[in-house]
């Protein structure tokens, strides 16, 4: 087939999941053209500061090997076994994310994205345009607009266009303006801010590698996750009220000394000085909107289909596990990878996939970001309540003994492929069942005391009678 006769994808964004996505239509014959807005990271340095550490779990991992990519990105990670909490006092305690050892894997951002840029560019049907802003859709005629580094205009034509251009997603703004797109957005009273814990001087980590650090603190939090350098990324979690409360040196250092006490001789006044007064502070946001496609023209996915919250860890996940999800649709109403329908499809055969696409994945995606909203309060104060702690030792030996019957939140988020929504159905069933125990064990409780009780009197009762006799 000729180079002009193929099926052709424009993908809009080249992060994580833009150039996943590329890989995925690649093997499928398409002709991909990646468009995005920023410089190639490969051949040039990048801002530091800007980006929370990513923690890569099941769903990301399946996506990853679904597309042949996963074997330098999984050699090149740290896997963390559970929550190391840090309090106040100095204590330490470790919670494990599985009761059968499972882990998530601490992962470096800019290693993945090179990683997965070189896997789609090794594709001879691929290209990779750097550079290109998306400025305009014309999502009837398949043709899009970009503009170039120089300010020059290229307007480019593609059968389908997949935008995966995250959070403030152009391709998105497009595809509201063409059809009945129901959307929201939602940011949060909380922002974050990035620091670091560098390796000692003896060149070791300067604390336990193979855990998620926590610093919960009720309204506010801390984590940190290792890195291959033996440094740690660090991100502070907290509501923009405080962070404006801090403006000089002295006001940072008092802060870190009242309530994190035990990070500073990791860190480092010096460094951590530096890091808070250069990095930016970011804002926390939701977005949730439905559908995600426009007829067989375009399909978004990742964060420019359903942002959230980085508390879960999912985001990223989410996003690669889009491509899995869209690749199965495609698979459904195209054919696989050999088949004839594939390399070249209809266009009602495209609009069924997409459709279909939309309708399964929309409730998953809206149930994570509300999983992600909850996770928050979880981490920076559930973490530390007895009540937390007891059923989640419970839910722990319950899944040990009926596996998959009782299944933690936790684990069927991060270490299964359950879908977000089935999972959260499965969690408040699983709670009702959980309190409703609670509830008659406390009744029972209750009865036996007054049963107690009552045996008490009754057996106090010939003794009243022979006093008064007497």
């Amino acid at each position: 087939m000729a180079e002009s006769d193929k099926f052709s994808v424009a993908i809009v964004g080249g992060g994580l999941v833009g150039s996943l996505a590329a890989v995925y239509c690649a093997k499928r014959g398409w002709k991909v053209d990646v468009y995005e807005a920023r410089r190639d990271p490969r051949l040039e340095s990048v801002d530091s500061g800007r980006s929370i550490n990513l923690a890569l779990s099941v769903r990301g991992i399946s996506a990853l090997k679904k597309a042949g990519v996963d074997e330098k990105i999984l050699s090149n990670m740290i896997p963390m076994k559970g929550r190391l909490i840090h309090s106040m006092d100095g204590k330490l305690s470790s919670q494990p994310y599985g009761i059968f050892g499972e882990c998530i894997n601490s992962v470096d951002r800019m290693m993945m994205n090179k990683h997965l840029l070189d896997s789609a560019e090794a594709y001879p049907n691929v290209k990779l345009h750097f550079h290109h802003e998306l400025n305009q859709c014309d999502f009837d005629n398949q043709k899009a607009t970009f503009t170039k580094k120089d300010g020059s205009s290229v307007t480019v034509k593609a059968d389908i266009m997949i935008g995966a251009d995250g959070v403030y997603s152009r391709t998105r703004q497009q595809l509201m303006r063409k059809s009945r797109i129901n959307f929201s957005q939602q940011y949060i009273d909380h922002a974050w801010v990035e620091l670091a814990i560098p390796p000692t001087a003896e060149g070791e980590y300067a604390m336990d590698a193979h855990h998620l650090h926590i610093w919960p603190r009720q309204t506010f939090m801390m984590i940190a996750l290792p890195n291959l350098d033996k440094s740690f990324t660090v991100t502070l979690f907290m509501p923009w009220s405080k962070f404006d409360a801090i403006k000089t040196e002295q006001d940072l250092l008092t802060f870190f000394r009242d309530t994190f006490p035990d990070s500073i001789p990791f860190m480092g006044e010096q460094l951590l000085v530096a890091n808070y007064f250069k990095n930016i502070k970011g804002s926390l946001a939701q977005i949730k909107c439905r559908p995600y496609h426009y007829q067989d023209k375009v399909v978004i996915i990742g964060d420019a289909a359903h942002a959230m919250v980085p508390f879960y860890g999912q985001g990223m996940n989410c996003g690669m596990e889009d491509c899995i999800v869209l690749d199965d649709m495609f698979t459904k109403h195209l054919g696989d990878l050999s088949s004839p329908a594939s390399l070249g499809p209809s266009g009602p055969a495209v609009a069924a996939a997409l459709e279909e696409y939309s309708e399964n994945r929309n409730p998953d995606a809206e149930a994570m970001c509300d999983l992600a909203m909850y996770n928050y309060v979880e981490m920076r104060s559930s973490v530390t309540k007895p009540e937390y702690l007891f059923r989640k030792k419970v839910e722990g030996w319950l899944h040990k003994i009926f596996p998959k019957t009782i299944i933690p939140l936790y684990t069927m988020v991060s270490f299964s492929r359950i879908p977000y929504a089935e999972a959260l159905r499965r969690w408040n069933r699983q709670t009702a069942w959980f309190d409703g125990a609670r509830t008659i064990g406390q009744l029972l409780a209750g009865a036996s005391i007054s049963v107690a009780v009552l045996a008490l009197i009754v057996g106090r009762i010939p003794k009243i009678e022979i006093m008064l006799k007497k």
